[in-house]
């Protein structure tokens, strides 16, 4: 069902009020370049570690990978293990909620593919 308003939100900004539909608030913890893609990472691959995640998602920064992953895990989106090693390790897993979200993501990722001729072919950046 579509929001019958329209939600004004920023990538970044702090909410001010309510979510005005399921759409508002689904696109609040997916939106972005990057989280989409994480979530693909972390089913296509499982438990990651952050270089992992990093190799895995050519063109992200550090920055903002550690970022996205902060969100994802406030969110409840994504679990965070920490392992008292040295060196360190860090793991990322999706968790329950993760999973459910990404499965509601295959159809929208089964449009794109079907369609990514038509819509992305300036956009795409070609790899050397």
């Amino acid at each position: 069902m579509v929001c019958e308003q329209v939600a004004r939100w920023t990538v970044g900004a702090k909410r001010s009020g309510p979510y005005f539909c399921g759409i508002d608030a689904a696109m609040d913890v997916v939106g972005g370049k990057w989280k989409a893609l994480i979530l693909w990472e972390l089913e296509n691959h499982g438990v990651r570690r952050f270089g992992e995640l990093r190799k895995g998602l050519p063109g992200v920064s550090e920055k903002m990978l550690i970022q996205q992953l902060r969100e994802l895990e406030e969110d409840g989106i994504v679990s965070r293990t920490v392992y008292r090693e040295v060196p360190p390790r860090v793991e990322y897993r999706l968790t329950e909620i993760g999973a459910a979200l990404n499965a509601a993501l295959e159809p929208l990722g089964a449009w794109g593919r079907d369609r990514i001729d038509r819509i992305g072919a300036p956009r795409v950046h070609q790899q050397p």
